[in-house]
């Protein structure tokens, strides 16, 4: 259901950290807007990861750096017609789907290095929609002009069916979590999962915010308002996190990986 990624290389459901200089405390991730790929800090995350110096400057010749989205503000809308995917810069978004019956689902969340969109590769069309959880930028990569460099670039097209295989199985995983964990084991998947990719982006892996409320959380999750609510409760009792608005401290790592045990990696 989920399309990322999620948030999406920074999709991987792998919650080691690797060795990197990490902040102490959470903020949000600084925005260039003047960065090109070839001296963006999040290229380790992106599409640039496998390509040498020449073919980035390729790349980087086909990305559209758009302005800035506000809180709020749809990068595509369900239906809309299917052009480019997005990788996120600075910020974070959800996707969304409406159902028939007017009710919303949420289906991913994206940070900054994860590549969103391409839900409408398929049929042309996107499947969902995609809308900023805070003030957030996007590199656009129009997918007509992806496929050419990609014919050109092998390591870029392998880099890019490597992002749609970690999707297909963060959706296989994303179902196994909702069919077969605990509303416990659910939320503390996902704040694991918040967890690693933060610290990819070179920021605390255990002190951070929730851009997301906690009725986007439960959508996504498969959980009523009120069981998030009282989830959270639970583990702030427990001494495993500490909620301040919404920011989230986990103080127990070790505690919080027992919860999952083999659902760890199902929640990007």
């Amino acid at each position: 259901m989920s399309q990322s990624s999620s948030n999406a290389g920074a999709l991987a459901g792998d919650f080691r950290i690797a060795p990197q200089k990490i902040v102490n405390k959470a903020r949000p991730c600084p925005h260039n807007p003047a960065a090109s790929c070839s001296n963006c800090r999040l290229s380790d995350l992106c599409l640039p990861i496998s390509l040498n110096e020449s073919e980035i400057v390729q790349l980087d010749g086909i990305i559209e750096r758009n302005r800035p989205l506000k809180k709020g503000e749809h990068l595509y809308r369900q239906n809309d017609e299917f052009r480019s995917i997005y990788a996120v810069r600075s910020g974070s978004f959800k996707s969304y789907f409406l159902g028939s019956d007017g009710k919303s689902r949420v289906t991913g969340f994206f940070m900054p290095g994860e590549i969103l969109g391409m839900d409408g590769i398929g049929s042309r069309r996107h499947g969902m929609s995609a809308m900023a959880l805070e003030h957030a930028s996007i590199c656009e990569i129009p997918f007509s002009q992806l496929e050419k460099l990609g014919h050109q670039l092998p390591s870029l097209q392998s880099r890019f069916i490597s992002i749609m295989g970690n999707e297909i199985v963060k959706d296989q995983q994303i179902h196994t979590l909702l069919s077969s964990y605990t509303a416990e084991q659910r939320l503390s998947s996902f704040l694991l999962s918040l967890s690693a990719r933060h610290a990819r982006c070179q920021l605390s892996p255990d002190r951070f915010l929730l851009h997301m409320t906690r009725g986007d959380i439960g959508e996504y999750l498969g959980l009523t308002l009120e069981t998030v609510s009282r989830v959270f409760s639970a583990l702030q009792k427990k001494e495993i996190i500490r909620v301040n608005n919404r920011e989230i401290t986990i103080t127990q790592m070790a505690a919080l990986r027992a919860i999952v045990g083999d659902s760890v990696g199902a929640c990007q």
